[in-house]
């Protein structure tokens, strides 16, 4: 599978990889791999740490599964490959965007540009098997990625945190208010999103935040 995570992200959860569900998760994902198409590609599956290494996160958006159809896949929420498709919550996010920054629609749905300004594009599950929505949650990777946001809420302030839908919002309810900006709405997938996503301004919101401090706002 050729898994590796990057080195800063390494050091803060080693703890994590050494405690039992870990190695239980580890277990359960290697067999996956081996028996069925399982995305994204091995290598890939940290992806999102490999591009915004600990000191470096700005803003936290917080995914849930993997998407489950070929090539979209690559380890960062809510993005996909060059030259795929946009999904649909994508096509809101970047309507949302050019409504709030007047950014025109990008011509791909490649979000590394993001993570490598700091964006931490996490999903809750970071592994799922081909054309089966859900089918890698509660093995563990939802321990494992709390706490990541765990260890930056105790180690790091003035973190933007993007919470978009009850999953989202009910994963980072403990994060320090007063330390950081948490912004919620809606989901941006279309059954939601005209219930509070269309009109958030959280990017330009977002952008305030990071200049008043002191930080460099993200090129959305």
């Amino acid at each position: 599978m050729n898994v590796k995570i990057e080195q800063s992200w390494k050091e803060r959860l080693s703890d994590e990889f050494a405690k039992p569900y870990f190695g239980q998760l580890t277990d359960f994902v290697r067999d996956e791999y081996g028996r069925n198409t399982v995305y994204p590609p091995g290598n890939l599956i940290f992806n999102a740490f490999q591009h915004c290494p600990f000191d470096r996160v700005k803003v936290v958006l917080l995914g849930q599964d993997p998407y489950h159809e070929p090539g979209q896949a690559h380890g960062l929420c809510f993005s996909v490959r060059e030259g795929v498709p946009f999904p649909p919550s994508l096509v809101n996010i970047f309507k949302e965007i050019e409504s709030d920054l007047g950014k025109p629609v990008p011509r791909s749905g490649d979000l590394t540009r993001w993570a490598d300004q700091g964006v931490l594009l996490l999903n809750a599950t970071l592994t799922v098997r081909a054309h089966t929505a859900g089918s890698h949650q509660n093995k563990g990777w939802e321990t494992f990625t709390d706490a990541v946001i765990h260890r930056l809420d105790a180690e790091r302030k003035h973190i933007v945190y993007m919470l978009w839908g009850a999953y989202a919002q009910k994963k980072g309810s403990f994060i320090n208010a007063s330390r950081n900006l948490i912004l919620q709405s809606a989901h941006p997938s279309p059954l939601s999103a005209h219930r509070g996503f269309f009109g958030n301004r959280h990017f330009s919101r977002a952008n305030d935040y990071l200049v008043a401090a002191g930080h460099e706002p993200v090129d959305w």
